[in-house]
């Protein structure tokens, strides 16, 4: 069974669930999904204008 590849758009998904439980810092949840704080900033100010 090949790996299941995970999408830009699943990745933001995940990302967002994860900063909506708030068990991470902002900080560290970027380094985790290796993308820059103003890359994170950027998802979740799309995500509270435009919703899922």
């Amino acid at each position: 069974m090949p790996w299941r590849e995970l999408k830009p758009m699943d990745l933001k998904v995940m990302f967002i669930a994860e900063y909506l439980s708030e068990k991470h810092s902002f900080s560290q949840l970027c380094q985790d999904y290796q993308i820059s704080r103003k890359t994170g900033y950027k998802w979740v100010e799309r995500y509270e204008l435009e919703g899922p």
